[in-house]
């Protein structure tokens, strides 16, 4: 496959295009910039993925869901892990990917602030039930883990 032809920087540009400003695709204005203009922050270190695992969880068919109350208003958060039981690196990638995807989609719809929220892939089906069944568990395990 051949890479899209780039106009000459002598050529005037169109506002749209990607000479026009920034080409990078991951802009903070894309909506698939991630989770970081939503609102949403990502939980990085381990005592915070600790604490969570004390937390209630919710099992669903493709993922645990682990919601932990801080107890202040700040923005919500969320975790995602897979384990070597998913499978080899390719494997846990794939499956931490679409639970990214999950989140971003469903999270800043449904989820609450002064919220820790931990997605666990589960193996051999993280990575192959279809994403809009996932997205429906993750609604599923919210309205689950609201009512505890």
């Amino acid at each position: 496959m051949t890479p899209p032809k780039v106009p000459n920087s002598s050529s005037p540009t169109a506002e749209g295009s990607p000479s026009a400003g920034s080409s990078h695709l991951c802009d903070q204005d894309s909506p698939y910039f991630g989770l970081g203009n939503r609102g949403i922050a990502v939980l990085q270190n381990r005592s915070e993925f600790l604490q969570a695992s004390r937390a209630p969880r919710v099992a669903m068919p493709g993922f645990v869901l682990q919601i932990r109350k801080r107890g202040d208003d700040a923005p919500m958060r969320v975790g995602f892990t897979c384990s070597k039981k998913v499978g080899n690196a390719v494997a846990r990638n794939r499956a931490k990917r679409r639970l990214r995807e999950i989140a971003r989609m469903v999270l800043p719809i449904e989820g609450k602030p002064g919220i820790d929220y931990v997605l666990i892939g589960r193996r051999d089906t993280t990575a192959t039930i279809p994403i809009t069944t996932l997205q429906n568990d993750l609604r599923t395990a919210l309205a689950k883990g609201a009512r505890r």
